[in-house]
């Protein structure tokens, strides 16, 4: 983290919505990120008309893959790379994806299976594991340029996304850590909106340890200890981070700053550079068009609506775009 803050006052308020807040604990030697999404969320769900339990396990997957590739050990924001998290699975909610692309972009959808949308209330919460059932949750680096993709996958075998996550840093990372994410409609200026939150604490390796890469039997194996998890300053900070209550992470006149330093005042928390997000597609016409262009005229003649025109959806903002079918003609 670079040029780190720490103040013993609070810190003046700052744009609270859209961005990761990355920060140190000086005293413990633990390093987090604070995420608060709120226009960006509201536009990526709001093109939907996803039932209420869907919509928090999409917005959930979004704060996970910000959380993640903003604290991957390249600054993924300097390239042309993408953080892709998805989950497949047998549960009514068969299919969601979510990615972060360089600087800070986010987009994401969900599927609900064929003939299971009569199991998911439209609204009202639903317990997620049931939702998702079981499966995989992967989550792919692509750094972009001539650098090679990396991918994690563990199961989701009647899990959570946010047990699924710490299951990977057990199993892949054999990294202490602590995840809080909280997902819920929020009413202002006339209407609903959507918010999220989210905080991950992660335990820093002293320097000395056993760098070996453990296989997952070893890791299950593993003391705790030998981790970090019974370490005294990891107890200490994962105890208060537990206080960290829902609506603290979605309150919009509660500034991400202010947040930590109720927190973590006593542990020295240190601020990094925050990473501003946006809802962002990469869809265009001419992606479509260069799609299109992919398929045989049989294929072709099977798309043209009763208007006689082709219409493309894109699955990951809704828009609509709307070809004619003369055009595409062999």
């Amino acid at each position: 983290m670079s040029d780190p803050q720490q103040s013993n006052t609070p810190p003046p308020a700052l744009p609270a919505d859209d961005r990761v807040q990355p920060f140190y604990l000086a005293t413990a030697g633990l390093s987090g990120r604070l995420i608060r999404l709120g226009p960006s969320l509201d536009e990526i769900l709001s093109a939907h008309a996803y039932p209420e339990a869907v919509s928090v396990a999409l917005g959930e997957a979004l704060c996970l893959a910000a959380l993640f590739a903003t604290g991957l050990k390249f600054d993924i924001r300097f390239s042309d790379g993408r953080f892709i998290l998805q989950t497949k699975s047998d549960g009514p909610l068969g299919f969601l994806v979510a990615h972060f692309d360089a600087p800070g972009h986010l987009r994401g959808y969900a599927s609900v299976a064929a003939g299971r949308a009569d199991t998911v209330p439209a609204t009202g919460r639903m317990d997620q594991a049931a939702l998702l059932g079981k499966g995989h949750l992967a989550m792919t680096i692509a750094p972009g340029g001539n650098l090679d993709s990396y991918q994690g996958i563990v199961p989701l075998d009647g899990d959570t996304l946010v047990e699924a996550a710490h299951a990977y840093f057990h199993r892949s990372e054999q990294l202490p850590t602590l995840i809080r994410l909280a997902v819920a409609r929020h009413y202002a200026a006339g209407r609903w909106h959507w918010r999220a939150g989210g905080l991950i604490l992660q335990y820093v390796p002293k320097a000395g340890g056993d760098a070996r890469p453990m296989t997952p039997a070893e890791a299950d194996a593993h003391d705790a200890s030998l981790s970090g998890e019974l370490d005294e300053d990891w107890q200490r900070a994962t105890l208060l981070a537990r206080t960290l209550e829902d609506h603290e992470l979605l309150d919009p006149t509660l500034d991400p700053e202010r947040l930590l330093f109720r927190l973590f005042h006593e542990e020295g928390v240190r601020r990094g550079p925050a990473v501003a997000l946006a809802a962002r597609c990469r869809c265009s016409r001419e992606r479509i068009e260069t799609f299109l262009q992919s398929f045989d005229a049989t294929q072709m003649s099977d798309m043209v609506t009763p208007q006689g025109d082709i219409a493309v959806t894109c699955e990951f903002c809704s828009k609509v775009y709307r070809f004619e079918a003369d055009a595409y003609r062999r």
